[in-house]
């Protein structure tokens, strides 16, 4: 193949490789925008939405270019039994987006969290009955990441409740907090008594943070802001599995880099938001300080991960087969 050959050839190549947890990039862009929005930081946090907005239409036409050509490409990620996990990204990215837009836009919100929910509703039916169907998972094949289809669904109350559609968003609710508890018992079981997470996989251990700091935001949602038992069970939860990934962080940053890295930034964003809108309702001024300085973390995290992305992009060391 002549050199002209094979760079017509490789931009092919990489879309046919662009990976679906590329759309961790847009849950963290908007949960960056909801933790601003709800220490204040009104302008920072719709120039961040607007951003995460044209970060999701891009990664929605790239998605959409693979599936039109490279369909073959798709269905052996649907087929991988830890890309699989990931699928569930693009709905949830619609929630958020949903979440964002409720109070600017609640019309244009309220099609895009019909929509977010409808696929967020198929996909984690789809997804579990791929797990308890004929093929064979082994201890190896479960990670974190197995959080995002089912437990994913406690997204869905956050813009659901204020926009009408409560008894939907009890029902996302209810299956999150089940298999929140169930996938939490078989990943504890998965670190604990067999083999470590391989190394592409060890930064999913962030995901731990996001269920119940998500799911003491869509709670007080349910609550009509009320700070009750549950609700601190839940926040405190949160902040337990915030310090036990923080002991592991030092080891993650010796690792090289690659896009599961995007797994800190959302549930970093959920416990932020989760600190302010506890002391907002609670008047802490300890939840203040812990949430001013989770965002200042979140903020370098995400513009790190940014930085470190857009070099792995030039370099061509992502989009490429594994």
């Amino acid at each position: 193949m002549t050199t002209i050959e094979a760079h017509a050839a490789e931009p092919r190549s990489r879309l046919e490789h662009f990976p679906i947890s590329f759309f961790g990039v847009s849950m963290g862009v908007f949960g960056l925008a909801l933790a601003l929005h709800a220490g204040g930081f009104e302008r920072a946090s719709q120039a961040t939405g607007w951003t995460g907005i044209a970060v999701l239409a891009v990664l929605f036409l790239v998605l959409g270019l693979k599936v039109l050509r490279h369909p073959a490409a798709i269905r052996a990620e649907w087929s991988h039994p830890v890309r699989l996990a990931f699928f569930p990204a693009t709905s949830i990215s619609l929630l958020l987006l949903a979440t964002f837009l409720r109070e600017a836009a609640p019309a244009a919100a309220n099609l895009i969290w019909i929509a977010g929910a409808a696929v967020q509703g198929v996909l984690t039916l789809v997804v579990i009955s791929v797990w308890i169907g004929h093929r064979a998972f082994g201890p190896g094949h479960l990670s974190p990441a197995w959080f995002i289809p089912a437990v994913g669904n406690v997204v869905a109350p956050l813009a659901g409740v204020p926009l009408g559609h409560a008894e939907l968003s009890w029902y996302f609710f209810s299956v999150g907090i089940l298999f929140w508890i169930v996938l939490l018992t078989l990943v504890v079981n998965r670190l604990v008594f067999h083999d470590p997470l391989p190394e592409r996989l060890r930064p999913t251990l962030v995901i731990l943070i996001a269920p119940p700091a998500v799911a003491f935001l869509a709670w007080i949602q349910f609550n009509g802001g009320t700070i009750d038992a549950a609700a601190r069970i839940l926040i405190n939860a949160g902040f337990f599995f915030t310090a036990l990934v923080a002991i592991q962080v030092p080891a993650l940053l010796r690792l090289p880099f690659v896009l599961s890295f995007w797994a800190l930034s959302f549930p970093l964003a959920a416990i932020t938001t989760a600190s302010f809108r506890f002391a907002a309702l609670t008047g802490s001024d300890l939840h203040r300080g812990l949430g001013l300085v989770l965002l200042a973390l979140l903020v370098l995290t995400i513009l790190a991960l940014a930085v470190r992305t857009a070099r792995a992009a030039i370099a061509h060391q992502i989009c490429q087969p594994e």
